[in-house]
């Protein structure tokens, strides 16, 4: 792996978990902003301690060295969350503004999901 991309794969990751670190704790302390956006979307409210609890385990995942499996299980799940919430977001028609951070945190899931070193990737042998 170059240089360059182990820049782009770490800046990548931590900007991704910090916002999902964020958005974690948000949605697990039940701020009313947020309360009121996901009743706004239909979603139960319990959806947000749970997609909270995800997000946590998913940043561990993705962070500590080995497990490749469980870190594209990780990749995966935040790729889901965050395509669901843009789309939630376009479909009700909300504003660029809401779409912004959901996209953000797709966009760098995708890059570092692209950009990770090869200790963290899975390894398939022929049969």
């Amino acid at each position: 792996m170059t240089k360059r991309n182990k820049i782009i794969y770490w800046i990548a990751t931590l900007w991704l978990s910090l916002g999902m670190v964020s958005s974690a704790i948000v949605q697990l302390s039940n701020v009313q902003e947020e309360v009121d956006m996901f009743t706004r979307l239909g979603y139960p409210i319990y959806f947000l301690s749970l997609l909270g609890v995800w997000k946590l385990l998913g940043v561990i995942a993705v962070l500590i060295p080995k497990f490749p499996l469980l870190k594209e299980w990780a990749y995966a799940g935040f790729f889901f969350s965050m395509s669901g919430a843009v789309f939630s977001h376009v479909v009700s028609g909300d504003d660029a503004k809401a779409v912004f951070g959901p996209s953000l945190l797709l966009v760098l899931t995708v890059i570092s999901w692209f950009f990770r070193p090869a200790d963290r990737k899975m390894i398939f042998e022929n049969p």
